[in-house]
C-alpha cells in the first residue's frame, strides 16, 4: 500500500494516478508492494533527520528508510518540496517531472539500485528516465 503524508502546505494533484504509477514500476521490476509511505516536507524537516539519523549536515531532496523484507518493499521517503522546487530550476525541467524523479527515485534504492560511483549513477538515472515514461 502506498500512502502520502504532508508536512507543510502541499498535495499532490491525483494521488491515485502517483500511487498506480508507483505500483507498475515496482512491478516493472519484479517486486511487490508493501507497505510504502511518502512524508512531503521542507527543508527543515529533512535536515533535521538528515543530521539526527544519517549524521549528514547538509540539504536534500530526498531521505529514504528502507524496511525491504525480501521481494517485498517497504519504506519511508521522505521529500523536501523545495528541494524539489529548486532543482526543478537547476536543472531546467519542470516542476512535476522532478518530483516524479524523486519519487522514483527511492523506489530505485529500494530495488536495489545505487547512485554513489559513476556507472551506477548512471544507470540509476536511465532507470529513472525510463519509470518517467510510464507515469
Amino acid at each position: 500500500m502506498i500512502s502520502f503524508n504532508y508536512e507543510l502546505d502541499f498535495k499532490l494533484d491525483d494521488e491515485a494516478a502517483y500511487a498506480d504509477w508507483i505500483s507498475k514500476v515496482i512491478s516493472s521490476e519484479n517486486k511487490d508492494e508493501g507497505e510504502i509511505n511518502y512524508i512531503f516536507c521542507d527543508d527543515d524537516y529533512l535536515i533535521e533527520l538528515n543530521q539526527q539519523y544519517l549524521d549528514h549536515d547538509t540539504l536534500t531532496d530526498i531521505i529514504s528508510f528502507d524496511y525491504t523484507d525480501g521481494n517485498v518493499l517497504h519504506g519511508d521517503i521522505f521529500i523536501s518540496v523545495e528541494r524539489v522546487r529548486d532543482n526543478a530550476v537547476d536543472f531546467n525541467v519542470s516542476f512535476e517531472d522532478e518530483l516524479k524523479r524523486v519519487l522514483i527515485h527511492g523506489i530505485l534504492h529500494y530495488c536495489g539500485y545505487k547512485d554513489k560511483g559513476e556507472e551506477d549513477e548512471k544507470l540509476m538515472r536511465q532507470k529513472e528516465e525510463e519509470k518517467i515514461v510510464m507515469f
